[in-house]
């Protein structure tokens, strides 16, 4: 038995027992991160579902106004449409980079992906620059109200994820492919991968069909 006596509280009371951790080791649960973007996805999955429903209802409504057919330049989106996608294989370039521990290479395939997503969205703000200047904003009909909500919402998070790879490039150059920088690296492939899938919904649903008769 010891010697010192335990300190007491004013009064003569006791004070309470330190607290005692049976699960030791890291909390963080094993591709938790993961799982909890998968369900990200899937709810960002919803609104778009949404606003491809709400398009569908509304992009025959030109209130006497010009249509797809009379706006879209195809050869223009087939372009951006090129350049999205091919900044999803090099961003699986840079997977693969990772996955070998190849730091500069890694970089260098993210500043590909960076730059092409930066070229997608050049062409896509030009392209609404032209509709406007055209008289045929978002309030000219429901037609453009929904097309311009929709495209606008997907260039946002395309710009989200510009700023999200950015950032990673900085951590990376920092802290190099520590566990953490590669489960984010990964959480932001998926996003990548999520935005073509939704690009090419695009493309065909609103551009090809809208020059349709």
């Amino acid at each position: 038995m010891s010697d010192t006596l335990a300190p007491t509280l004013p009064g003569g009371t006791a004070p309470p027992p330190e607290p005692v951790f049976y699960v030791a080791g890291e909390h963080h649960p094993q591709n938790g991160t993961l799982l909890g973007f998968w369900v990200y996805l899937m709810s960002d999955c919803l609104i778009f579902a949404c606003l491809f429903a709400t398009y569908g209802v509304l992009g025959r409504s030109y209130a006497a106004g010009p249509s797809g057919a009379d706006l879209f330049d195809l050869p223009l989106v087939a372009v951006n449409t090129s350049l999205l996608l091919l900044s999803s294989i090099t961003y699986g370039f840079a997977m693969l980079e990772m996955r070998r521990n190849r730091i500069g290479a890694t970089q260098l395939w993210l500043a590909v992906t960076g730059i092409l997503g930066l070229g997608f969205l050049s062409l896509e703000l030009y392209e609404f620059a032209h509709l406007i200047h055209q008289g045929a904003g978002p309030q000219r009909s429901a037609f453009l109200s929904s097309f311009f909500t929709l495209v606008g919402t997907h260039g946002l998070h395309v710009t989200f994820g510009i700023v999200w790879l950015v950032t990673m490039m900085i951590q990376v150059q920092m802290h190099g492919l520590i566990p953490e920088n590669r489960r984010r690296l990964m959480c932001l492939s998926m996003f990548w991968h999520f935005l073509d899938l939704i690009w090419v919904g695009v493309f065909t649903f609103v551009y090809l069909m809208g020059v349709l008769p």
